[in-house]
């Protein structure tokens, strides 16, 4: 009996420590559990906390962006600049402006309460009304904590860049509301003290709030938006926290933090852009909610698995313990049993692969379409550059092997205008037959379905070494046998268009184009072979100069482009003379068109300032009207290059200017530590990646390695005179720590600074 009593205490003990493994598993799940789940809300919170922030600054841009379309408005900068005289104000010119601004609230609700005060005549310009005293503006809308002489100089007379004055409570007509306000001197470069004029534009607390209300209707809690200088901008939801505690609180200012505090997840993100700080406080029970329900069923789970263990474990301890052979033959039956565990893991195993095939299959199924979509995109010139286009038809196996060739379209004939159900099956059908008809023929090209009743085909001449490139000869004799075997074989007939020959892959949107203009000349031609793009002499009565194309050589040349340029001048050239069919009459006139393009840039200031402004003004006054485009063209690519060469020139000796301000800033301040690129660009007045790409096409260096060499520089003299510690050295050379800057000078110059203080003294 005793020795059949420590045989079941041996067997005992050790299934209850067996028992052990599914306890610590269903605390480590539970454990796990709830970091997956705050892992997760954490996620999900910042994705909508960063959606809701890219949102808001997108929406501030756009109100940027109506700032600068005033300052170019030709009408404004007219009154901006108008001289007052006393009972002589432009009514007309002011109510033109009045009416100009009409349209931009309707079309963007920020842009609901604005106003332009013009100094010059001291009026303020709405929308709907103009005030000819700005005191009569300010008793229908004004802020509740701000006299009107506060107003004035606040808002009205300083000069504004982009500034935005935080969230206060404002009075629209008798009715309250919270407003952050935007505020923009006109013109951009003033620094006249009163501003000329002021855009003051009053966003609504409740729009910005409407941006961030995805936070809090998922988790409840609270966000909260405070600028740079940690004025609240806007404050929402419920359980508003402390904010002058969260204010202190520096951990909560990263530029993405996300943290407990008190019973709130506060999540922070600072944005790179214009230095707000967004937060967003989520509940811990919120959070906790899907933990707690994985808590309940965890706990049951392990539970019930004790249980049921210890039940196990006492029936299997009492029958292991009778005799030792019965504990033999039932360990036996537990291996076979064990085996079974073994063979259900192998049945799971099998079903992955199998269904791994299943998706294989079904990828293989989806191929064509991913490349049909891929080719959709090619021929509506989606793709920027040729690696671009290159990469996808890697990703959909397109099988792209050329650069150049042409783009058709070919047209089921006699179904135009026709949509119903039979006459779609019958198209498909069609289609189908079209294809494989012309794969026969021609070999594995590039095609796409155009609509129902159309197919875009793409003959893309082959790069390898002996392969015969197409040829507009070619085509014509593939398509014209392919519309006569589809005709006797099936009865159908066919129209064909292709565009011109396409020299890079980027080029096909543009002969689908070409193609697709063809298309509406080939029921015209009855032509029974491929109708080409080239074939289509537009009669016109006008020459072809559009708006855009005019803006776009302007830019170009603004640039100092010139390559560009004359792309752009080579392409209103040759569609002129290629496309158009012009009299002498228009032909002169787009030569006096282009002309008076040129006489716009004269009004650059990098242009006049030029001592070659009165000689390049003369050679675009004196070019007179020519017998032929093509010598036109000739005459004006030299001017063009005088022009880009003065707008560089003047842009080359305003960036050694910037970088001669820049050392002489960085001279002056480089010991201090805090000295970083933004208060470089603060100083010259410009943008922190402008002025890094500047410095660096100017001197061929970094602004940071130049910095880092100034203070090494006098480091290295400091070392020198030996009066004062490496420590102290650090310090006096704008470096945070001793250890960074032993780092950084051994890094530059091969040894650290003690050995060079011993070199320089030796």
């Amino acid at each position: 009996m005793i020795r059949h009593s420590r045989v079941f205490r041996k067997y005992l003990i050790s299934y209850i420590v067996i028992l052990l493994i599914p306890i610590i598993a269903g605390y480590m799940s539970y454990r796990t559990s709830i970091s997956v789940m705050t892992e997760v809300s954490i996620e999900n919170s910042v994705m909508q906390l960063q959606k809701s922030k890219e949102l808001l600054e997108r929406r501030l841009a756009e109100v940027e962006g109506f700032t600068r379309q005033l300052a170019i408005d030709k009408n404004l900068a007219k009154l901006i600049n108008e001289r007052v005289v006393s009972n002589n104000q432009n009514v007309f010119g002011i109510w033109s402006s009045k009416q100009f601004l009409t349209t931009f609230g309707q079309t963007n609700d920020f842009l609901r309460n604005f106003f332009i005060y013009l100094s010059n005549y001291d009026i303020v310009l709405t929308p709907g009304s103009v005030y000819f005293r700005p005191d009569h503006y300010y008793e229908n809308f004004h802020y509740n904590d701000m006299s009107f002489e506060e107003w004035r100089k606040t808002v009205l007379e300083p000069t504004h860049r982009s500034e935005i004055m935080p969230l206060r409570h404002y009075e629209f007509i008798k009715e309250e509301s919270s407003v952050i306000t935007y505020m923009q001197t006109l013109p951009l470069d003033s620094f006249q003290k009163p501003s000329p004029a002021v855009v003051v534009v009053m966003i609504d607390e409740k729009l910005i709030s409407s941006l961030l209300s995805g936070i809090t209707d998922r988790y409840g809690g609270w966000v909260h938006i405070a600028d740079d200088k940690g004025q609240t901008i806007s404050l929402q939801g419920e359980g508003e926290p402390d904010l002058e505690t969260l204010a202190k609180d520096s951990e909560l200012h990263g530029q993405q933090i996300s943290r407990f505090y008190d019973d709130h997840l506060v999540i922070s993100i600072r944005s790179d852009q214009n230095g707000w700080l967004y937060q967003a406080g989520l509940p811990r029970e919120a959070l906790m909610d899907n933990a707690k329900k994985i808590k309940a069923i965890t706990m049951t789970v392990t539970g019930a698995s004790v249980m049921i263990g210890l039940m196990v474990g006492l029936l299997l301890a009492y029958r292991n313990s009778v005799t030792l052979n019965r504990v033999l033959a039932v360990f036996g039956q537990e291996m076979k049993t064990g085996h079974n565990e073994y063979d259900f893991l192998q049945g799971n195993i099998a079903e992955m692969i199998n269904n791994n095939k299943k998706l294989e299959s079904e990828l293989r199924r989806q191929g064509p379409l991913v490349r049909d979509a891929f080719f959709k995109r090619l021929i509506s010139g989606e793709f920027q550059t040729r690696d671009e286009i290159i990469a996808a038809a890697i990703q959909v196996n397109a099988g792209l092997s050329g650069n150049t060739g042409y783009a058709a379209i070919i047209q089921i004939d006699g179904y135009s205008g026709m949509d119903n159900v039979e006459v779609l099956i019958e198209l498909n059908a069609a289609r189908l037959v079209l294809k494989q008809k012309l794969q026969d023929k021609t070999g594995p090209i590039p095609t796409t379905d155009l609509g129902s009743d159309k197919v875009v085909a793409l003959f893309i001449s082959p790069e390898e070494e002996g392969m015969m490139a197409y040829t507009k000869e070619q085509i014509d004799d593939l398509l014209l046998n392919l519309s006569a075997s589809l005709f006797g074989e099936y009865k159908i007939s066919i129209l064909v268009s292709a565009g011109e020959k396409f020299d890079s892959l980027t080029g096909i949107s543009h002969s689908f184009e070409q193609a697709k203009q063809a298309m509406d000349h080939t029921a015209k031609s009855n032509k029974k072979s491929v109708f080409w793009y080239g074939d289509t002499v537009i009669e016109s009565a006008t020459y072809y100069y559009p708006l855009d194309i005019e803006l776009r050589l302007l830019g170009t040349l603004k640039a100092g482009e010139i390559g560009e340029a004359k792309k752009n001048l080579q392409s209103i050239i040759s569609h002129n003379m290629e496309i158009k069919d012009l009299s002498v009459e228009m032909k002169n006139q787009l030569i006096l068109e282009i002309k008076g393009t040129l006489l716009k840039l004269l009004d650059q200031k990098s242009v006049v300032e030029s001592s070659m402004f009165e000689q390049v003004k003369n050679r675009i006054i004196g070019i007179q009207t020519m017998d032929t485009l093509d010598s036109f063209e000739e005459e004006v690519g030299p001017i063009m290059e005088s022009l880009c060469e003065m707008i560089t020139s003047k842009k080359n000796d305003m960036h050694i200017q910037v970088v001669e301000q820049i050392k002489q800033f960085i001279g002056e301040n480089y010991s201090d530590s805090e000295l970083t690129l933004y208060h470089v660009a603060e100083q010259v007045k410009r943008p922190e990646k402008s002025i890094s790409q500047i410095f660096k096409n100017v001197t061929g260096s970094n602004l940071s390695d130049y910095l880092e060499k100034v203070r090494l520089d006098r480091a290295s003299e400091l070392l020198k005179e030996n009066t004062h510690t490496i420590d102290d050295i650090a310090s006096l050379v704008g470096y945070n720590s001793s250890h960074s800057f032993r780092r950084a000078f051994k890094r530059v110059m091969g040894v650290s600074p003690s050995v060079y203080r011993q070199s320089s003294i030796d």
